[in-house]
């Protein structure tokens, strides 16, 4: 594979030795990095990340080990926006990036019961209220006034009573200056072997756009994020292998399992009237590899075993060399936003408001 070869085809299947970072994009900053999935996206597509905030220490030295920013502030988000010795280069960034967590708005758990309150976002963190850092995010893009601004979160923020942190959300970026519109996007549907859907609010300082974009027919900037290129199922992408890793139980359900079958729990149910193991999804060859989440086992139709990690890096985008440290890969990449799926937002963010 030649060198420049994967930035101009954005392929699930990568590796960073072969991989060319051109730079010549932009300048991002990417809070709640994680391990470095939407800081990846934005390498591919050309820009230049020169730093991250991640309040976890593990997350953090994943991504300085494939990364190396140039700053990292490993701290909450909460103190990091109101720090007063910010690098004048943070506040010339053309991009501000984050992910703030989302398990409040999640499809699965909770919801609406565990808004306001706090919790731990996971095991050694301080307990935060995960659904204020939305706008936490958003004093901080305030505060640096970036030339552009992308969020992610989960599709749960669209539904029910959850719209009306959307609603608040698109207050305090028009309070901050700033222009914005929110899109539900599938990676499916974007070049990766993964269903994922999440919602992308894109924002623009309203000062650059009006400088340079507005006319007498159009108040306010949209950005084309449409993308319905062809599916990839993962037979695709699955690989040969003689490892058979199942429980005793999950090993004899998966011995009864039938083609409609989309996880262990449905044979559970079926055979033993038992209501377990729905977290044991089963992976279809013909079908879309399901939303990769560190909390799932992810069990093949077509043969005795989970993923193997490789298939799970082409899920997910992320490079076959990518340095996990000591990180589980699906955790990781269940956390992350991915590489392949920013790449093609970044590059429609340059073309049509930066460029």
């Amino acid at each position: 594979m030649g060198r420049g070869h994967i930035i101009m085809k954005l392929e699930y299947n990568w590796t960073l030795k072969d991989a060319e970072f051109t730079k010549d994009k932009g300048k991002v900053f990417s809070c709640f990095a994680c391990g470095g999935g939407s800081t990846m996206g934005y390498k591919l597509a050309g820009f230049d990340v020169i730093g991250c905030n991640e309040i976890d220490p593990k997350m953090a030295d994943c991504y300085k080990a494939n990364h190396n920013p140039k700053y990292c502030y490993v701290e909450p988000i909460q103190t990091f926006k109101d720090r007063d010795d910010l690098p004048e280069e943070l506040y010339n960034l053309d991009i501000l990036d984050g992910s703030p967590p989302c398990s409040s708005f999640s499809m699965a758990g909770n919801r609406d019961k565990d808004w306001g309150k706090e919790k731990k976002f996971r095991e050694g963190q301080a307990e935060q209220v995960l659904d204020t850092l939305f706008f936490d995010f958003i004093e901080l893009a305030k505060k640096l006034q970036p030339k552009v601004v992308v969020a992610e979160n989960v599709k749960g923020m669209l539904l029910g009573d959850a719209q009306k942190y959307v609603d608040q959300i698109l207050t305090s970026f028009n309070d901050a200056g700033y222009y914005v519109q929110y899109t539900l996007l599938d990676a499916s549907k974007m070049g990766v072997p993964q269903r994922r859907e999440r919602v992308f609010f894109t924002a623009i300082r309203k000062d650059i756009y009006k400088g340079d974009f507005a006319d007498l027919f159009q108040t306010e900037p949209e950005i084309d994020l449409s993308f319905n290129e062809p599916a990839i199922v993962f037979g695709e992408i699955q690989e040969e292998s003689d490892e058979v890793n199942l429980s005793k139980l999950d090993g004899e359900l998966w011995e009864k399992r039938k083609p409609n079958d989309d996880d262990l729990g449905a044979v559970s149910l079926r055979e033993r009237g038992i209501m377990s193991r729905f977290s044991a999804k089963i992976i279809h060859p013909h079908q879309v590899a399901k939303t990769i989440l560190g909390s799932d086992m992810n069990v093949l139709y077509t043969q005795k075993r989970t993923m193997i990690n490789s298939e799970i890096l082409k899920c997910g985008t992320f490079p076959q060399d990518y340095n996990f440290l000591k990180c589980k890969p699906a955790y990781l990449i269940g956390m992350s936003v991915p590489p392949v799926m920013k790449a093609k937002i970044a590059n429609r963010i340059h073309d049509q408001w930066l460029k």
